[in-house]
């Protein structure tokens, strides 16, 4: 008699090359130039990094609900890893300064999801003072109420979508410049 499940077996890893299609494309997204040129995102190593955090974040919010995609959220997350740890060697740190390096990459990530996660269900003007004080170091309100209109049209795409549009990365990010410049032309 054949069991209909197992206990003992793993649950499928998701395919390698979805995780890097959806890690590339939110890599590729942190990387579009309207954010540091129209949005004020500071145009450094730790402006790329928190936008690359934003951007991870918002897939990972979007795999919670996800019935067939148990595993994906732990796989982008460890491509992330992958990745901070690969940057930081080709940056020339030290083998011995790595992990307390990606210890603080993974407490910054973690702080900034939980605020993004308060944050986001409590409307624009929270949500525009978390991204201000965690993206841009504090200063730029009206530059975080473009972002956060950004954010919400951006996961309301991602929510939107069904799971074999999500797993199968046939999706994109909205463009920053667009939503930035239909807020600015609401807001008037």
């Amino acid at each position: 008699m054949l069991w209909p499940f197992n206990h003992f077996r793993k649950h499928r890893a998701p395919q390698r090359a979805t995780i890097e299609a959806i890690y590339g494309m939110i890599v590729t997204q942190a990387r579009e130039p309207s954010f540091y040129r129209d949005l004020g995102i500071p145009d450094t190593v730790n402006g790329r990094f928190d936008l690359l955090v934003l951007h991870l974040w918002m897939v990972l919010r979007r795999f919670r609900s996800a019935e067939g995609a148990a595993c994906v959220p732990q796989a982008l997350f460890d491509r992330f890893c992958d990745d901070m740890d690969a940057n930081l060697r080709e940056m020339g740190i030290g083998d011995l300064t790595v992990p307390k390096r990606m210890q603080a990459f993974g407490e910054a990530f973690y702080g900034r999801a939980k605020a993004y996660d308060i944050a986001l269900p409590s409307g624009r003007e929270q949500l525009a003072r978390a991204l201000c004080k965690n993206v841009l170091n504090g200063e730029g309100m009206e530059k975080a109420q473009r972002l956060a209109t950004y954010v919400e049209t951006a996961t309301a795409g991602l929510a939107g979508l069904d799971e074999a549009a999500l797993l199968g990365a046939e999706w994109t990010f909205p463009p920053p410049a667009e939503v930035g410049d239909k807020t600015k032309t609401e807001t008037i």
